[in-house]
């Protein structure tokens, strides 16, 4: 049974630092990039940040750019957002992605979800 499971979401202030994190379960960690995603309210879930399979650049999108770092632990099935200098435009849910192409066929694993708010 697939599982990713975030945690490390929260209130913080402008200014400050998150450290999300996000355990996966029931499949083959290495073989897939892992991707941060986040979501806000009336607005569409946007691709935040990536981290490649067999390593290789990460990705950011441009607004966090020098403030949020991915990494991934492959011995651990862990993967992890840095966020330093939150906005209050960070304010959103954040979801753990999984995503590999298996045999010629996608396969793509979400996790629940981590709320963050950015707010004085």
């Amino acid at each position: 049974q697939v599982q990713l499971v975030e945690s490390g979401g929260g209130l913080v202030q402008p200014g400050g630092s998150l450290r999300l994190s996000c355990v996966a379960s029931g499949f083959t960690f290495n073989l897939y990039a892992m991707n941060w995603y986040r979501q806000a309210p009336g607005k569409e879930r946007e691709l935040v940040a990536t981290a490649p399979s067999a390593g290789g650049s990460k990705n950011y999108l441009d607004s966090v750019e020098g403030r949020f770092s991915i990494s991934r632990d492959n011995a651990k099935n862990m993967v992890y957002l840095q966020m330093n200098s939150l906005r209050p435009e960070d304010t959103a849910v954040y979801y753990c992605n999984a995503f590999a192409w298996i045999a010629f066929q996608s396969r793509s694993y979400w996790g629940q979800g981590t709320q963050v708010t950015v707010s004085s």
